[in-house]
C-alpha cells in the first residue's frame, strides 16, 4: 500500500530491517503513521544501536506478539575485548581496561564454548528488565545501583567468525530473554581482560528472517505486509478445524485434546481463515488468542 492508497490497512505482521539509533518505539510510531492506525505493537525490543529483524503487528495480529517474543532468535555481534562499560555496550562509559593482545584463539574457543547451553545468565544493568514495577535501566539513570537476578537462557550456538584484533565477529543462537550484551561481558570476564558488545544486528525472530524485512524508507515507498492467516501459518504449527470447532473456538470454548504439539498452534477454519491461536495442556485445546 503506498502512501497515497486510501484503503485501510488489513491486519498483519511487518517485518522491520530496524536502523541503528531508533528505539523499537521509535519504529512503531513510524509504522503506525504508515500503516494508518494506532494498533501496531512489536515482539522483541532491540536496543537503540542495535539493527536487524524486528517484528511488527498490526491490527488483530497484535494478538500474535505476545506468542512470537516467545520465539527463538539468531544475531550477529561484534565484542570488543580489553575494556567493560557500564552498560556492557559501546553505548556506555568505560569503566576498566586490560591488554587483551595476548589471548589466544584457542581461549576464545574454550570461553565461548562454555557459554552454550542452558545458562543462568544475569542481564545487563541497564536493560528492560523490572525491578518492582520499574524498568532497570529506569533505576539505573536515576542513579540507583541496580542488582539483577540471574535466570535462565539457552543459548544453541555462540560461535566466532572471525577475529580482527580485539575484536571478535560473533554469530549467535539463542533463546527469547538472552542478552548479547551480557554474553560479551561474561566471555570477558572469563577470559580476564574484560568486553563489551559493539555492534548487533538480528538477522532471525522465529520464522521471520533479514530476507522477509524491509527498511522503514522502502515501507514508505511499498506498505509490504503479511496478512494474518499467512503470518499465523508461517509462524507456528497448522491444525486445520471442521467448521464446529472453528465456531466453538471462536467463542472461546475449549475443545478435546487431540496430541497437538507442544506450544502455541494455530487452528484454522474450512474456508482458510485463521481461527485462533490455541495451546494444548491439561486435558483439552484452549485457545490463547482469538481472531
Amino acid at each position: 500500500m503506498s502512501p497515497a492508497d486510501p484503503t485501510p490497512p488489513v491486519d498483519g505482521l511487518v517485518v522491520v530491517d530496524k536502523p541503528a539509533g531508533l528505539t523499537s518505539h521509535d519504529v512503531v510510531a513510524r509504522v503506525r503513521r504508515l500503516a494508518g492506525t494506532r494498533r501496531v505493537g512489536h515482539a522483541g525490543t532491540l536496543d537503540p544501536m542495535a539493527t536487524g529483524v524486528l517484528v511488527l503487528g498490526v491490527g488483530r495480529a497484535t494478538r500474535l506478539l505476545g506468542h512470537l517474543a516467545g520465539h527463538d532468535k539468531e544475531y550477529d555481534a561484534t565484542i570488543r575485548l580489553g575494556a567493560t562499560t557500564t552498560t556492557d555496550d559501546a553505548e556506555g562509559e568505560v569503566v576498566a581496561t586490560a591488554d587483551a593482545t595476548a589471548v589466544t584463539d584457542a581461549a576464545i574457543a574454550e570461553h565461548l564454548a562454555g557459554l552454550v547451553g542452558d545458562l543462568l545468565q544475569v542481564p545487563a544493568a541497564v536493560s528492560a528488565v523490572k525491578v518492582d514495577g520499574r524498568r532497570a535501566y529506569q533505576r539505573v539513570r536515576a542513579g540507583e545501583q541496580v542488582e539483577l537476578a540471574a535466570r535462565p537462557v539457552h543459548v544453541a550456538a555462540f560461535d566466532l567468525l572471525t577475529r580482527r584484533g580485539n575484536d571478535l565477529d560473533v554469530h549467535v543462537q539463542c533463546s527469547t530473554g538472552t542478552y548479547v550484551r551480557a554474553l560479551a561481558r561474561d566471555v570477558g570476564a572469563a577470559l580476564g581482560v574484560g568486553a563489551h558488545l559493539t555492534a548487533l544486528r538480528r538477522t532471525r525472530v522465529g520464522a521471520f528472517t533479514l530476507a522477509e524485512a524491509a527498511t522503514l524508507d522502502q515501507l514508505a515507498d511499498d506498505f509490504v505486509m503479511t496478512p494474518l492467516a499467512a503470518a499465523v501459518a508461517a509462524a507456528f504449527p497448522r491444525w486445520d478445524v471442521t467448521a464446529d470447532d472453528a465456531r466453538r473456538l471462536a467463542f472461546g470454548q475449549r475443545l478435546a485434546p487431540v496430541g497437538l504439539d507442544s506450544g502455541p498452534v494455530g487452528a484454522f477454519a474450512p474456508d482458510g481463515a485463521v481461527v485462533a491461536i490455541v495451546e494444548e495442556r491439561d486435558g483439552a485445546v484452549r485457545p490463547v488468542a482469538v481472531f
